[in-house]
């Protein structure tokens, strides 16, 4: 719990809350917009071409001016619209994200043990605008709420074309959420606590020979690292997910009615969604503010900002190298990849850490030590992995195969 709600709250304390919720409303909209410049920038260097130029220094207010275009643009609502839904679904994807962004700890000092409380008028406090203790529950909450905005701005519009859109859409994000999900399970195993604020503190200490930092890609074993990553792209519907708004499509997905800055929102609200995502990631595998052990608090509670900063630049610039390297997914491929490959990959591998967990506290007793009755639960995990794998393929290979003889193929061709 942050430190300054221990002993009650009084007028000061509701002040920096204000504060602090006002700078991180602020902080999410800077960073937006250096966002979409980012974006821009980055695939036009990866594309070879030039990107935005002309307004500002190296084009770097041209976000500013789309948004002020937006902003004057007329605003249409079409005539067979609900209009108080379809004026209200844009905050329902922008909404979430900034309340998201508020879970997270953007700086503070975690170094030899420390909490990353920091020092404003008099009062400590966490460097975020709230650290609940269930804040990991809150992410996925926020998360689902989002997806009542894609599917109510569809649904609002008064066409067919968008509502199937923001069903798509809908479908795509629900399904890849239970990847999310169990993935998150897994480091809440190996931290043992939900808030932000305790997950940062767990990785922040040294880890293997006191060099390799103790962060949790490396502690729960990289996959459901990978599995968050993919899912949590496929929930922002970027590329090479963005199948909803692609070119292909008949319209542009479910905002496709929208226009001026009712657009501009849900616009926002995708980078923002980005910016978030990318500072969760940050968060629950790389330590957040948290840096290597060796190095310690060289700068203060600055530190911790300047780490953050950098692994947050770092996992954007991935989500822009999706969107310039990435081919676009077929819905099929789109949805397979999640039922069949994510959600049984996590899951596995969620048990296989329970199973090792169990091992190392010495509770499993199948062997006379800790480590073998841990090697024990690996090889056998292993085992398993590769005949359900196995298994899986085969049943994948015969629904395709019948798929194909159902829909007119010879059976000779298809084996």
């Amino acid at each position: 719990m942050d430190p300054y709600l221990l002993n009650g709250v009084d007028l000061g304390d509701g002040v920096i809350i204000i504060v602090k919720a006002i700078l991180a409303l602020v902080v999410t909209l800077v960073a937006t917009m250096f966002m979409v410049w980012f974006e821009r920038k980055v695939v036009s260097r990866l594309q070879n071409r030039i990107g935005p130029n002309t307004a500002g220094p190296f084009g770097i207010l041209q976000t500013l001016m789309d948004g002020l275009k937006l902003f004057f643009k007329e605003d249409n609502i079409p005539e067979k619209a609900d209009p108080f839904v379809f004026r209200l679904a844009p905050y329902l994807s922008l909404i979430p994200a900034f309340l998201t962004f508020a879970l997270i700890p953007i700086g503070g000092d975690f170094s030899d043990g420390k909490n990353g409380a920091v020092t404003i008028f008099g009062r400590e406090t966490f460097m975020q605008v709230a650290d609940p203790p269930v804040g990991i529950l809150f992410f996925l909450a926020m998360s689902s709420l989002g997806i009542y905005g894609i599917m109510l701005a569809g649904w609002s519009s008064g066409s067919k074309y968008p509502l199937l859109g923001s069903v798509r859409a809908s479908a795509q994000a629900i399904s890849y959420e239970a990847a999310l999900g169990l993935a998150l399970a897994s480091v809440i195993l190996v931290t043992g606590g939900l808030s932000m604020n305790s997950i940062v503190q767990a990785q922040a200490g040294a880890g293997f020979g006191g060099v390799i930092p103790n962060w949790n890609i490396i502690v729960t074993g990289f996959i459901p690292f990978a599995v968050f990553l993919i899912a949590g792209t496929a929930e922002l519907n970027r590329p090479p997910f963005d199948l909803v708004e692609a070119e292909q499509e008949l319209v542009g997905g479910f905002h496709t009615e929208y226009s001026g800055i009712r657009f501009g929102l849900f616009f926002v609200a995708e980078f923002m969604n980005t910016v978030t995502m990318a500072a969760i990631i940050v968060t629950l595998f790389f330590g957040g503010p948290a840096g290597p052990a060796f190095l310690g608090g060289t700068l203060g509670w600055f530190t911790g900002m300047f780490w953050f900063i950098a692994k947050l630049l770092v996992f954007l610039f991935v989500f822009v190298w999706f969107r310039a390297s990435l081919p676009r997914f077929r819905y099929d491929q789109l949805m397979g990849l999640g039922w069949k490959v994510l959600i049984p990959l996590s899951l596995g591998w969620l048990l296989v850490l329970a199973g090792i967990r169990v091992a190392r506290n010495g509770d499993l007793g199948i062997a006379d030590t800790p480590f073998a009755d841990t090697m024990i639960v690996i090889s056998v995990a292993f085992v398993i992995l590769i005949v359900g794998a196995s298994v899986l393929r085969g049943a994948l290979t015969n629904a395709r195969r019948d798929r194909l003889i159902a829909a007119g193929f010879d059976p000779k061709e298809v084996a």
